[in-house]
């Protein structure tokens, strides 16, 4: 489905349907019911014209008389028989002393001998009035029932679904960290019923997994540990030993750096996998000025006067204090790391903006990829590939936004609260 199409709720979407139907069938059926009453009431006007002229006939043929009526009657001998025709037409009625509609019979008939030609005439404003009548009444009734039954339908609806939507609900609140069962609103409807056994084991299924997946990650987490731990401390025996030679020295120097790679990538693969499943759910109002100034005195320790402070406002954000550490610690070690020649690096904050920053020679080719796991830049500084993967991971949970810019031969990564 397209990005943009715009989403509407169940009911409204039931309701909008049924809203549509009813007014093209309201439309359809009035126009029938105009044309169908209005035949009817043209022929109702037909016989009683030819129930006039009849009477007319009989008067003549009896009596002998011929006698005018205008415009209702009017009566003309003629030589020739001509053919009957009804017609509306439009002439002055001196009794309205106006023009009027009427439907008119002109017929011919041969009486005693003689040929005349009858026409009779009926006013059709009054059928015109009785037409519109009976559709001003046929069009309340259908919108009162119309109303009716849209309300009738928009409730049965609403009840007949409230399941599914307190289900929906339900759902939502669903969460793999918490043992609570799903409450599920049981259904007479068969689809519902089908519905909540489908979710409740479906559900039940995804915890189990979850837990065992969980599990099975922190087993390795720990039990990795501690041989790399032992491994580690029985090279750092042999490096320190007196029987080695430089290519031994540097073969088990090596070694030892990836031995401490991969602790250290073990170590963020466990809190990426942590973070993924939202296990940080103490978040706290913290001043990020101190947590930086902290970090720093961290690896001044390691980087003497290699990191410039620049605070242009007090940043207080909602996070969790390990991952607050955690976020600092990886954008100023990226920058100490990348730093082209090693100089110093630039930390500032401003109004919700944190921004490390360290001197490079060319913007990178691929800043897309930066926050990505594993993605390095350049293969001649070895590293995990995973410090920027758990800032955005961070940035991710609480709704923050990192990025990358260069400009003036630095490279910059901002961070807006």
């Amino acid at each position: 489905m397209a990005a943009g199409t715009k989403k509407v709720s169940l009911i409204r979407k039931t309701s909008k349907t049924f809203l549509w139907i009813s007014l093209v069938l309201m439309l359809v059926s009035t126009i029938a019911l105009y044309f169908y009453v209005r035949y009817l009431l043209q022929k109702e006007v037909e016989e009683e014209l030819r129930s006039t002229e009849a009477r007319i006939e009989n008067v003549i043929s009896g009596k002998g008389l011929i006698y005018q009526l205008a415009p209702v009657v009017e009566i003309k001998n003629v030589s020739v028989l001509g053919t009957e025709r009804f017609k509306d037409t439009v002439i002055f009625d001196p009794s309205q002393n106006e023009m009027e509609e009427f439907r008119e019979l002109s017929t011919y008939s041969e009486i005693n001998g003689k040929k005349y030609n009858i026409t009779v005439r009926a006013l059709i404003v009054e059928s015109e009035y009785i037409l519109i009548a009976i559709m001003a009444s046929y069009l309340i009734i259908i919108a009162l029932v119309f109303i009716f039954f849209f309300y009738l339908n928009k409730s049965g609806n609403q009840r007949l679904w409230h399941p599914f939507f307190r289900n929906l609900e339900e759902m939502k609140g669903f969460s793999l960290n918490s043992e609570k069962p799903v409450q599920l609103v049981e259904s007479d409807i068969l689809e519902f019923s089908e519905l909540n056994t489908v979710i409740s084991s479906l559900t039940d299924k995804v915890r189990s997994d979850y837990k065992n997946l969980k599990q099975y990650t922190e087993d390795v987490s720990h039990e990795m540990q501690t041989p790399l731990a032992i491994i580690q401390a029985k090279i750092e025996n042999i490096i320190n030993g007196d029987n080695l030679n430089d290519i031994q020295y540097e073969h088990l120097t090596s070694i030892q750096q990836d031995i401490y790679r991969l602790t250290q990538m073990n170590k963020r693969l466990t809190l990426l996998t942590k973070i993924e499943n939202q296990q940080f759910a103490n978040p706290e109002v913290l001043n990020l000025n101190l947590v930086v100034k902290k970090r720093i005195q961290n690896f001044n320790e390691i980087f003497p006067d290699k990191i410039k402070f620049e605070e242009a406002n007090i940043l207080e954000v909602l996070m969790d204090h390990y991952l607050a550490e955690v976020l600092c610690d990886n954008l100023i070690s990226n920058a100490l790391k990348y730093s082209a020649e090693k100089k110093a690096i630039t930390i500032s904050i401003g109004h919700k903006t944190l921004m490390v920053s360290n001197q490079g020679e060319a913007k990178l080719q691929n800043p897309e990829k930066l926050f990505t796991r594993f993605y390095r830049e350049t293969s001649h500084i070895k590293s995990t590939g995973l410090g920027l993967a758990i800032v955005q991971k961070i940035c991710d949970l609480y709704g923050y936004k990192p990025s990358y810019s260069f400009a003036d031969h630095r490279h910059i990564f901002k961070v807006e609260f």
